[in-house]
């Protein structure tokens, strides 16, 4: 029975996320109506809106964002691949491309905890890029698995899930701190 009432909240959890309002622009008014537990995801769902279709636009059309959106954004990716699956997997899933940008991010909110881990990520992965690559040229989930055999990125890992700093309460702070920041058309 408890399963059963279980699934059920499961289920209109993913109900409510997959019928949330998408923000296509951020201004005073909507940014001030949207609640603290909220706000951080309509900004990245406001993101994703913006490079629909254009994916391979991204460092172009990231690059042009407020730069409240754009710290979100960058911090936002970071966690969630390093949660998901590690540094390595942020690195083999986004090339880097944002890896110095997230270090400013990161202090941008107010968390230097995060931004030093990043920092000491992205020197262990220069380090180790020459070799990474072979295993991106690859390109198959074998060498993306076989890849965390050869770095030394495991270890920061751990440190990054067991950091103090409460990053989204720090967003959220800043946007309500600083809202024109946050502002986007």
């Amino acid at each position: 029975m408890a399963s059963s009432t279980l699934d059920k909240d499961i289920a209109a959890s993913f109900e409510v996320f997959a019928n949330r309002k998408i923000f296509t622009r951020l201004d005073p008014s909507t940014l001030s109506s949207i609640a603290d537990a909220e706000v951080e995801l309509a900004i990245i769902d406001y993101v994703s809106y913006k490079l629909d279709g254009h994916y391979h636009e991204e460092v172009n059309i990231v690059g042009a964002l407020p730069t409240g959106i754009r710290a979100t954004y960058l911090t936002w990716i970071v966690e969630a691949e390093v949660h998901n699956g590690g540094f390595n997997q942020y690195y083999f899933n986004t090339d880097g491309k944002f890896a110095s940008e997230a270090v400013e991010a990161f202090e941008y909110f107010g968390a230097p905890e995060h931004a030093a881990l990043m920092r000491e990520a992205n020197t262990v992965r220069a380090s180790e890029e020459i070799e990474m690559a072979e295993f991106k040229k690859q390109g198959s989930s074998q060498a993306f698995s076989e890849s965390y055999e050869h770095t030394k990125l495991g270890v920061l890992d751990d440190r990054f899930y067991k950091l103090t700093e409460n990053l989204s309460q720090l967003c959220v702070a800043r946007i309500r701190q600083m809202p024109e920041q946050f502002f986007g058309e």
